[in-house]
């Protein structure tokens, strides 16, 4: 027969589960996970948020606009005045003009009769504080992916040639735009124009926008306080949830490394009641499993000293017998023996058999199938099958069948035969001598109960519970020793039990001397 293998590779990414879940706990899974989350959506806000692009697209456009506006001032105003009016210009709007003519030599510039309207700041006179500021710029520009302008650096001979965007306005015509950053990462705009009505001049509109830094540095600011209230409390909640999963789940560990130990005698494993969640589902279903898993080793430690103690009885006997046989010449007293080795030894067969069945009813049981059953005709054949192999001392099997089809169970045939041939046997046992054994099967709503009455002494209140342990023997008089295992009802109330039903020892209800079994089973559904 082949054997099915998994995949090669199911079998990698089984490795990987097992290696990453056990390398980590389930409190650094937990902070992980919900970390990772956190930091995706900062990192998506960093790579997303245009906010600076914006800026700098809508403050470029203005200054293409004002650019525009004074390149036409100065191109209606006369050549002896323009130096005043650029000057006044530059001061209004803190910008730098300068006037290119057609070889590109700079014929005209603000400064020289406003004086500076900006100043780029050298980093290293600024205080700690801008460097820091400086270094979370560059790491939020590494983070988000994004190229940062290049830099501002004022040309050693200040010629047209030394500006692209004005290089760029000569060429094409139109009005060119630059952003470049300061030494100390500031926007400086450049906006190059041509001049109406002149034949190459081109105008040169600078600017140091130190506000938009300010502005863009704010709003991530403030994104980041976000951000770290946002990732402060999903520490605190992951925290909070692995509190609430792991420290429970750590409990019940040690419980159960402590049930598999076995060291002690009672483990208590927490219930913790007041959980209605799936850990409390968990904590009190290994609660409830670590208790019958107790009460079956006690059964079982019960039973195999209830073994050793029925063996022990009969192998005495065997032993005493076996080593008489030898010593005596009386070929009575030695036929006597030998009748003795005989009974033990179907005696201890006996046991050994039923004890074998009992010992693996419980597992047998939780492996069939059941089906549908009419134990009014299944009564019928017993009954016949057992006055067919003759009843002693007279005694006779009456049978009250029922209606066809009243009585129909859902079971395993077999086993519920073996109930109610205990049962018979029981009562033909106990039964007098030409006595009469009643059996009788009806349906009472949605049960159907069968009934076994003998006429025999019937059985003590104080007994009718211990009847059904294992090895218990409570035998008629007269009876030879060891004729039964004492296994027989233990066994029929397991039977009956796995079936859904109830067996019951009481006194017959008709006044009559004797006892009455009653066993209960629920109606098969149609």
């Amino acid at each position: 027969m082949a054997l099915a293998t998994a995949s090669p590779k199911n079998r990698n990414a089984d490795d990987l589960t097992l290696r990453w879940s056990g390398r980590w706990s389930l409190t650094a899974r937990i902070l992980a996970i919900n970390i990772f989350a956190v930091a995706m959506l900062a990192g998506s806000v960093i790579y997303l948020d245009s906010y600076r692009n914006r800026l700098f697209a809508e403050r470029q456009a203005q200054f293409l606009t004002i650019a525009d506006v004074m390149a036409d001032a100065l191109a209606a105003a006369p050549t002896e005045e323009r130096a005043a009016l650029a000057g006044t210009m530059g001061q209004s709007s803190r910008t730098r003009l300068r006037i290119y003519d057609a070889s590109g030599h700079q014929i005209l510039d603000s400064w020289q009769t406003s004086g500076p309207t900006y100043r780029l700041r050298d980093p290293a006179e600024e205080p700690w504080q801008k460097d820091v500021a400086r270094f979370l710029d560059r790491a939020v520009d590494a983070v988000a992916a994004a190229a940062p302008p290049p830099p501002f650096i004022e040309p050693a001979m200040d010629r047209r040639q030394a500006w692209p965007e004005a290089q760029a306005a000569v060429q094409n015509g139109t009005s060119e735009a630059r952003v470049r950053f300061a030494p100390d990462r500031t926007p400086v705009f450049s906006a190059a124009v041509p001049l109406e009505n002149s034949d190459g001049t081109i105008l040169l509109l600078t600017t140091n926008a130190r506000d938009v830094t300010r502005d863009v540095r704010a709003e991530r600011f403030w994104s980041g306080v976000v951000l770290s209230i946002a990732i402060g409390l999903s520490l605190l909640l992951s925290l909070f949830l692995a509190r609430t999963i792991v420290r429970p789940l750590r409990r019940l560990a040690i419980a159960a490394h402590r049930v598999k130990q076995g060291r002690a005698r009672e483990v208590t494993v927490p219930r913790l009641p007041s959980r209605r969640d799936e850990i409390g589902l968990l904590a009190r279903a290994l609660s409830d499993m670590s208790q019958a898993l107790r009460q079956r080793i006690d059964a079982t430690e019960a039973f195999a000293a209830d073994v050793a103690h029925e063996l022990k009885n009969p192998l005495a006997s065997l032993r005493s017998a076996v080593e008489a046989i030898d010593n005596v010449a009386d070929p009575a007293l030695h036929k006597q023996l030998l009748a003795l080795v005989r009974d033990d030894v179907q005696r201890i067969d006996r046991l050994i058999t039923d004890i074998a069945e009992a010992s693996r009813l419980d597992a047998e049981l939780s492996r069939i199938r059941f089906e549908k059953i009419d134990l009014g005709l299944m009564l019928g054949a017993l009954v016949a099958a057992r006055e067919t192999r003759g009843i002693e001392r007279g005694i006779g099997l009456a049978y009250a069948r029922p209606e066809p089809g009243t009585a129909v169970v859902m079971g395993e045939e077999g086993r519920l035969v073996r109930v109610f041939e205990n049962l018979i046997e029981n009562a033909i046992s106990f039964s007098p001598d030409n006595g009469l054994v009643q059996i009788s099967a009806t349906r009472d709503g949605n049960r159907v109960q069968l009934r076994v009455d003998d006429e025999g002494p019937g059985v003590p209140p104080e007994a009718r519970e211990a009847i059904f342990s294992r090895f218990h023997s409570d035998r008629p008089e007269g009876e030879a020793f060891g004729k039964h295992s004492g296994l027989g009802l233990a066994i029929a109330k397991t039977i009956v039990e796995a079936h859904d039903g109830r067996i019951i020892a009481e006194d017959r209800s008709d006044a009559a001397s004797g006892a009455r079994f009653t066993v209960t089973l629920p109606v098969a559904e149609d």
